[in-house]
């Protein structure tokens, strides 16, 4: 098969099977590597698309593709979206009787079958499946399991090496979203695959806002955050398994659907949460860290950390759960050094305590930083950008700097006249003159600096110690109950009137981003025609009894609110609409769309939506970054580059399209007689050219036939 037959072949799968028109970053080049039969390691950011990197070569070979999954719960959410998509798959494990499991096995047998997802542990219950005459491929999902240097280490994933020594012809694609140097050369060491083609994938998740903010009363931020999101899901992550039972009371007493999720759950309850948070029955879940991992719901608009993580590849992870589909999502951060407090006692006098200190000073240095996040958090993968990302807290509220050395001063002097024996919360109470039990106590309202900061809030003083800790200019002394201590830099500031640049505290009841993001995800959550397409999709769910997200992404959604189409050939072009959505869904979703334009008198809705997308052309941004700010699908933004072009908006489009496919368009309008269906050209090229290259090549023509004209 020729490299042009093998392109057009993926892309048609792609398009029919998985309703996509385009790879996205490597997944081609990674799926030619599986089908030439060769070992890989692919390394790719959660919702960066490593399932089509080996379900969809599958498609295209003969045999099963067996896939180990570390969770159950991973397993079903995979085959039922594999089953809605018309492609035969099944699990193998412990859920299930012994019946259950003959009559999968005798599905392989009979060849009726093309992945078998199977947890390590139920391996040994596949002996009969496990040779050349049934498999094709081998993928490893979330590999970073099997390394000891991984964020979790799994024993049952430690024997998974025995794969490559039995079945030394099949190749084996092992899949994880985070892995430094260290664990991906134990991954490749631990699976016997010496020789495995190694993919990096960016790390930088875009369409992710990052923001931290301090965890000054935090319960009320995070209500009034999540009340300004109806009907948006997200995932509040906590550090005690009682912190998430009191976030979900308090939340549902506010009348938001939520519920807990931790380890000391039974296992039936943790199920249970789980399956109605991925049904859209549930809003909020409030959850340890056990939650999340692997979990493939892509409408996760919002991931919160009550607490700050030990790690940055941990934080990393759990934000990733947010925003799959490519839309807007939002990463919140609460910090707070009584969690750098709990956290240095969960690493004191672990064999390994010098390194995940070291992991925790990393991460504390990303909630600290006054310069873009996401240059910090890429920056530990060792991935560099240049530019500064615009989708932080600190790239859109770049914070204000005032001469602070009086402030630093009053609050260096309080700690050398208590002796250096006093947490912060004890020092702002000196500061501010409060008689508290322990000021009283220890009679430090006796001491020349008592009261001398009255003037400024205890939130504003606790922000400035904040920052004097990350200047050097003192410390805390976590084994003497977090007392702060004077370093040699603080006698600089207190005798030699060192200059010190503090930050403006910010108010976040105020902060204007904030609130206009809000606005706008208010206004969006209210869209009524979204509104009922999601309503729709929620319906169909339930008959279907399948998680929503696999019906149609949110991102289809607001693809479809924005195209409107209204017959088969257009709702085929809509991302994430294959040829069995369209036939099983698609004229429930058209007739709804019918019944919205018969009463929608807004005409100017699609004049707006691309002169839009051509300021953002105008910024030299790529179709992807175009399409992560508009929230639409790259299908949809290619459309509008079509549409720009006739009107003499854009100069050129050739980067977008060849002049081989202009050509095979042109020749194939002549055959057809010019028909303006889209349909027609996409049959006639047997489903190998994508749409919105047929789309640009027309344009392409039109508009030389109206320069001849």
């Amino acid at each position: 098969m020729s490299q042009t037959e093998l392109n057009r072949r993926m892309h048609t799968v792609l398009k029919s099977n998985f309703g996509f028109e385009r790879f996205i970053g490597a997944q081609q080049e990674i799926i030619e590597t599986v089908l030439s039969r060769q070992d890989c390691l692919v390394i790719m950011p959660t919702g960066g698309g490593k399932s089509i990197c080996f379900q969809l070569p599958v498609l295209m070979m003969d045999g099963l593709l067996l896939v180990v999954s570390p969770l159950i719960a991973l397993m079903k959410d995979q085959v039922d979206g594999l089953q809605a998509n018309g492609i035969s798959a099944a699990f193998f494990n412990s859920s299930q009787n012994d019946s259950e499991r003959a009559a999968i096995i005798e599905r392989v047998h009979s060849g009726h079958l093309k992945l078998l997802y199977v947890a390590p542990e139920s391996l040994v219950l596949l002996e009969s499946i496990l040779n050349e005459q049934y498999l094709c491929c081998i993928a490893i999902d979330e590999a970073h399991c099997i390394s000891a240097w991984g964020h979790d280490f799994r024993p049952s994933y430690q024997r998974l090496g025995f794969l490559k020594e039995t079945l030394p012809n099949t190749p084996i694609i092992a899949l994880t979203a985070t892995a430094d140097k260290a664990t991906r050369a134990d991954i490749v060491n631990q699976l016997k695959m010496p020789d495995a083609k190694q993919f990096i994938a960016s790390f930088d998740r875009k369409n992710i806002y990052l923001e931290v903010r301090p965890a000054t009363d935090r319960v009320n931020q995070i209500l009034r955050f999540i009340g300004k999101r109806p009907n948006q899901a997200g995932i509040l992550y906590c550090l005690s398994r009682k912190s998430t039972e009191q976030m979900a009371e308090k939340l549902r007493a506010k009348g938001i659907s939520a519920a807990a999720y931790h380890a000391g759950l039974g296992f039936e309850e943790r199920s249970s949460v789980q399956e109605q948070f991925l049904q859209d029955d549930i809003q909020v879940v409030c959850a340890t860290i056990a939650f999340g991992m692997g979990i493939d719901k892509s409408n996760v608009r919002w991931v919160i950390h009550y607490n700050l993580p030990k790690n940055i590849e941990g934080y990393y992870q759990e934000i990733g759960r947010s925003g799959r589909d490519g839309l807007p999502s939002h990463a919140l951060l609460f910090y707070s050094y009584f969690d750098v407090v709990q956290l240095r006692k969960f690493t004191h006098g672990a064999a390994n305590e010098d390194v995940q200190n070291a992991k925790l000073d990393r991460m504390m240095q990303f909630a600290d930083a006054t310069s873009c996040r996401r240059k910090i958090l890429l920056s530990y993968f060792g991935e560099l950008i240049q530019k500064d990302c615009g989708n932080c807290d600190v790239c859109k509220n770049p914070p204000s700097f005032f001469d602070g050395t009086i402030h630093a001063q009053k609050i260096l002097s309080v700690i050398y006249r208590i002796n250096e024996s006093e947490a912060s919360g004890t020092v702002i109470d000196i500061l501010r003159g409060m008689n508290s039990n322990r000021v009283i106590e220890k009679q430090y309202t006796k001491i020349k600096t008592f009261g001398v900061g009255k003037d400024v809030s205890w939130t504003d003083w606790q922000q400035y110690i904040i920052q004097l800790i990350n200047q050097g200019y003192c410390e805390i002394a976590f084994h003497e109950n977090n007392a702060l201590k004077l370093t040699d830099f603080s006698q600089k500031v207190l005798y030699q009137n060192e200059k010190v640049m503090l930050t403006v505290p910010v108010d976040y009841k105020e902060k204007k981003s904030a609130q206009a993001m809000e606005k706008k995800l208010e206004k969006n959550s209210n869209e009524e025609l979204f509104e009922q397409l999601r309503k729709l999709r929620y319906s169909i769910a339930k008959e279907d009894k399948i998680a929503p997200y696999l019906v149609f992404s949110d991102a289809s959604l607001r693809a479809m609110e924005e195209e409107r189409p209204l017959t088969p050939e257009d709702f085929l072009e809509i991302n994430g609409v294959g040829k069995r959505k369209l036939e099983v869904y698609g004229k429930r979703f058209m007739n709804v769309i019918r019944e919205f334009e018969k009463k929608d008198k807004k005409s100017s809705k699609r004049g707006d939506t691309y002169k839009l997308t051509f300021e953002l052309y105008k910024q030299e941004l790529s179709i992807e970054d175009i399409a992560v700010q508009r929230g639409l699908s790259t299908t949809t933004i290619f459309s509008h580059i079509a549409k720009l072009y006739l009107e003499n908006k854009i100069d050129d489009i050739g980067r977008y399209v060849s002049d081989e496919d202009v050509i095979a368009v042109s020749k194939a309008a002549l055959k057809l007689n010019h028909p303006k269906e889209l349909k027609l050209y996409y049959a006639y090229f047997e489903e190998k050219m994508a749409y919105h290259t047929i789309r640009l090549a027309l344009a392409v023509l039109e508009k030389k036939r109206k320069e001849s004209d």
